[in-house]
Parts: C-alpha cells; sequence; structure tokens
C-alpha cells in the first residue's frame, strides 16, 4: 500500500469586470487536474471539501473501471519536467493523516 499526498493549489476566482466580495475559491491539484481534481466554494473550506469530494470520485471511479491508478508514472513524468512539478506529489510506504491548518 502507498500513500500519495498532492499539492492542493488554492485561489480566489472572478471575472474581472466583478467585484471581489462576488469572488468564489478555486481549488485544485496541478497533478491530476486533467482528469478532474479541480473544484470550487463560497469559502476556503467548501472549496476544499467539494476538492476532497471530486478526488474520492475519481479514484473511485478509476477502480470500478479497472484502470491502473498509476501515480508513480505521474512522478516520473513530472521529475523529468520542471522542478517545482517535482514537489506536487510525495508518495509513502505507510499510511499518513494530513493536515493543514
Amino acid at each position: 500500500m502507498k500513500t500519495y499526498a498532492f499539492q492542493v493549489v488554492l485561489e480566489k476566482d472572478k471575472w474581472p469586470d466583478e467585484p471581489d466580495e462576488n469572488a468564489v475559491w478555486r481549488a485544485y491539484i496541478p497533478a491530476l487536474e486533467h482528469q478532474g481534481a479541480s473544484s470550487w466554494g463560497y469559502t476556503q473550506k467548501e472549496a476544499l471539501k467539494n476538492l476532497q469530494d471530486a478526488v474520492d470520485l475519481l479514484f473511485e471511479y478509476l477502480s470500478e473501471q479497472e484502470e491502473e491508478i498509476n501515480l508513480d508514472s505521474l512522478m516520473q513524468h513530472q521529475e523529468e519536467g520542471s522542478s517545482e512539478s517535482c514537489l506536487q506529489i510525495q508518495v509513502s510506504d505507510v499510511p499518513l493523516i494530513t493536515v493543514t491548518v
């Protein structure tokens, strides 16, 4: 069993002509965004919870489709790219709990 920790980007999002008070929060995982790992919410907490739900559904779908969830190849691909993208996924051979405050 391996545990993967993903970098999450959390940013305010609004149309250019909208006032700041109408902004929402956008949350996404850069390494998995192309597979649907993104969401939004009216608060940071809501955006992160919605992102967690999206990631849970993504991995549930992949396992139901019996597609190989091969994040190791994604890691290798990132290592060949920029050094910044290498920090987007951390891998551990033991289960972890992460807390961000």
